[in-house]
Parts: structure tokens; C-alpha cells; sequence
């Protein structure tokens, strides 16, 4: 290891006592964008920060919640921008958390709260590598920074395409380190180099101004609960195929490159099975390059929630006016939102079902970025230096996230470091983050940006 990395590295490890206080004035303020809880103060809070560690920040409006914008000088021109985002899901149920959510707790070398892995612990870890390298070059930084911290990730981003096309020029880069990152189940790093897109939409229909007792219109009277479950019976078969007509037109299948690439990776299937519970997989999948390919180029069609009539305990004898579902479609290239919205409406026509209505909450487009390409190369060299293995390389990955706009708008090669490892329960009660884990995934990323500086 050169010197300039050993000095990168004893900042980090000597700081992180520091750092854990920075993350959990962070995520002592709750930040949840479904609920709007926190919004305006979280993105104040972080602008606080950036600007504490030197760098001039603002505030920017967008078409839903406030971006958090930063941007440091360097000795070189070349630019590094961080995407990150400053919201957080809802710690609901909260009867399931060991401790409180709000509030930064440790155990057995372990930090628990919400967002700490997802993703105010990857805000940390940029500011703690940035730090590091700076110190470690004697208070300048190899490179310009900027900082794209947004506040609507976890409700799809919906705003971020417009404002990345709005603002292109302020956010022009070379390169991108992505808001994710972390190691698999044996420790050894991943980089995901794309994502699928999504398409996500709430289903809901009336067919009365009030519930009835069902002994009244039980025989009589239509059931908007049944409507609905009819309506999405119409949507997939029993073997996953979606039958929306035209819903595959647009799919592009894997090239061979991503099929190498796919194959290369560790075959998980019996540890994600164990993990969740499972007694087996969809189609009889067992596992090999078909389970991974299956995973993530296949689009989707979920239900991720059903709402009609009465759900509490004992019984009510009612017949609901009212029923919805919410559901998302994971898209893969070259599939758009709007289309699938497009071709879901007159799906639901032509089954008759015209009287379903479609709200559509959000979505993206899915993207690529070239594995070939130079900064994607550092990032993993970098990788090995601090993990000792070579790291796992997903073409794409199951998720979604606005990386299109800037891939495709910007131009930028994106990469994922980071602090993330499978037992975070990112999105569940409990979500935590590993300590020794932060440490690496520090030093990855400061790696990252000294090698990209003084390239």
C-alpha cells in the first residue's frame, strides 16, 4: 500500500468515533418522504453539514421535495459528483424495532436506526473519505466535488429526471459514485452497474357511495373488492407471464457480455432462500445462470398491497364500496413507465374494466453503464486493495433508481462503494449498519477519489 493510502486510511479508523456522532445527529431527524415528515428540516440539516466540511451548498427546488446541492474545488479539473438522498422509509411497524428508530443505537459492533444503511450512513461515508483524503493530501482535495443529495428516492424520485435535465450544465461531471455499495454474503465487494426501471401505480375502483351489510346487497349489489381482485386476475398468469398485450415489446434481451458477466457472479440461491424462508422459487428455478438471469432482466408485475372493507379483529359483515391495490412494474431495457401506463389502461378497457382507475405515483427508466469503461475499472482495482478479492460485477441489478437521467442525460459512468452488506434490513425494523463495514466501505470510496484525482 502507498503511503498517501495509509495515511487515507489511520483518519478513518481515528475518526470514527466522529463520524458515528455526525450519522446520528443525522438520523435523529426523521426524514420520511411517503409522509412528508421532516422533509424541509432534514434537507437544512444536511446542507448544515456539507457546508461544516468546506463545501459551498444550496438548497434548489425541484418539483417535489428540495435538493441538496454541494460543490468542493480541487487541484485537478476533473469532477466527481455524489448522488445520494437525504429520505428514509417509514419505520412502521415500530412494535418490531428494538430500539428507537430516531435514535442511533449501538450493539455488538452495530448501529441501528432508520436510514442508517439507506442512506443517510452513505451520506457519511462520502463526507468521511472526502475528509480523509484531504487531510491526507495536505487540506486540498485531488479533484472538484459536487454533491446531488435529494429528498423523493424512496418514493421513486419522481422529480429527479426533470431536474437533472433542468440543471445539466450545473451538474456537468466526469464521473459518478452512486448513492449504494457494499459486499455479499462472503464479504466480497459488488458493483452494480445498472439498474432496473419502475413503474409504479395505485388500482382502485367504487362501485357504491357507502359499504352496505352484505346480508343487503351481498346478492344484488357489486363488490368493489371483487372488481378489483378480477381486474388484476386479468394482469398475470399463473406461470408470471404478464398479459398485458404488448407489455415484452420493448424488452431487449441480455447481450453476451451481460450473460458472462451474470455467470461469473456467486450463485446465492440457497442463502436468499434461507434468508427469506422459502420453500422454493418461481417456475421451478432452482438456481445456476437461469435463476440470475431471471432475476434481474425479467420485468415484473407485483402487488404490494391490497386495501378493502374491514381487516380488524372479529368479524363485519360488510360489502365494500371502495377497494385498491398498489403495484409496480420492475422494467428492464428498452421498457419506459409511460408506456406501461399507456398499455395498462387499454388493457383494463378491453377486459372491461374501464371503470378501474389508474393513478400513477412514479417511475423510471432503466439503465446501463458500460462495464468496460475506465472508471468503472478503477473502481473495482480500488475494490481489491481494500477487500483482497476481486469484486462480484452485476451487469444489473433487481432495484430501481433515477440513474437514467444521468447516464443518459449527463453522460456519466456510475459505480456503487459503500457500507452496505446483507444483514443491513434496509426498508425493515432494525436497520443497521456494520461498523467495520463503514470502515471499508470508507476506504473504498476514498480510494476511489484520490485514484480518479490524480490520475
Amino acid at each position: 500500500m502507498n503511503e498517501l493510502w495509509q495515511k487515507i486510511d489511520t483518519h478513518i479508523e481515528e475518526n470514527l468515533d466522529y463520524w458515528m456522532a455526525q450519522l446520528a445527529r443525522l438520523v435523529g431527524q426523521p426524514s420520511v418522504s411517503a409522509q412528508h415528515l421532516g422533509i424541509d428540516e432534514c434537507a437544512a440539516l444536511v446542507a448544515a453539514m456539507l457546508q461544516e466540511q468546506g463545501f459551498a451548498t444550496e438548497i434548489m427546488p425541484s418539483d417535489g421535495n428540495p435538493v441538496v446541492y454541494g460543490e468542493g474545488n480541487g487541484r485537478n479539473p476533473q469532477t466527481l459528483l455524489f448522488y445520494l438522498h437525504y429520505d428514509v422509509q417509514p419505520p412502521e411497524p415500530l412494535d418490531l424495532w428494538d430500539s428507537d428508530p430516531w435514535t442511533l443505537t449501538e450493539r455488538d459492533g452495530k448501529v441501528y436506526g432508520r436510514g442508517i444503511s439507506d442512506d443517510k450512513g452513505h451520506i457519511i461515508c462520502r463526507l468521511a473519505a472526502l475528509a480523509a483524503v484531504r487531510e491526507a493530501m495536505g487540506g486540498e482535495l485531488p479533484c472538484h466535488v459536487k454533491f446531488v443529495i435529494e429528498g423523493e428516492e424512496e418514493v421513486g424520485s419522481p422529480s429527479m429526471p426533470a431536474f437533472v435535465e433542468q440543471h445539466k450544465e450545473k451538474l456537468a461531471a466526469n464521473a459518478c459514485i452512486w448513492e449504494f455499495g457494499g459486499v455479499d454474503y462472503d464479504g466480497r465487494p459488488e458493483q452494480a452497474l445498472g439498474m432496473r426501471g419502475i413503474c409504479y401505480v395505485e388500482l382502485s375502483v367504487q362501485t357504491a357511495n357507502q359499504d352496505a351489510h352484505s346480508g343487503l346487497g351481498g346478492s344484488i349489489f357489486p363488490n368493489a373488492a371483487w372488481r378489483l381482485v378480477w381486474a388484476l386476475n386479468t394482469l398475470k398468469d399463473t406461470d408470471e407471464r404478464i398479459l398485458i398485450p404488448g407489455f415484452y415489446d420493448n424488452v431487449q434481451p441480455p447481450s453476451e457480455w451481460d450473460l458472462a458477466l451474470l455467470d461469473a457472479l456467486p450463485d446465492e440461491s440457497n442463502k436468499l432462500k434461507e434468508t427469506f424462508g422459502l420453500t422454493g422459487y418461481l417456475r421451478g428455478l432452482t438456481g445456476g445462470l437461469e435463476w440470475k438471469k431471471t432475476a434481474v432482466f425479467d420485468p415484473t408485475c407485483t402487488i404490494c398491497g391490497l386495501t378493502a372493507g374491514y381487516q380488524g379483529p372479529g368479524t363485519k359483515t360488510v360489502l365494500p364500496a371502495q377497494a385498491s391495490a398498489k403495484a409496480d412494474f420492475r422494467l428492464v431495457p428498452d421498457q419506459s413507465p409511460e408506456e406501461i401506463v399507456e398499455k395498462l389502461r387499454a388493457h383494463l378497457d378491453a377486459q372491461g374494466f374501464s371503470d378501474v382507475e389508474i393513478n400513477f405515483l412514479g417511475g423510471g427508466r432503466p439503465a446501463k453503464v458500460d462495464p468496460d469503461d475506465p472508471f468503472v475499472q478503477l473502481t473495482n482495482e480500488t475494490a481489491v486493495s481494500v477487500y483482497g478479492v476481486e469484486p462480484s460485477v452485476y451487469p444489473i441489478i433487481g432495484g430501481s433508481g433515477p440513474n437514467y437521467p444521468f447516464i443518459h442525460v449527463l453522460g456519466l459512468p456510475l459505480v456503487a462503494a459503500g457500507i452496505g452488506y446483507p444483514g443491513t434490513q434496509a426498508h425493515a425494523p432494525n436497520e443497521n449498519m456494520r461498523l467495520d463495514q463503514f470502515i471499508l466501505g470508507t476506504k473504498h470510496t476514498a480510494r476511489i477519489i484520490e485514484r480518479f484525482g490524480n490520475k
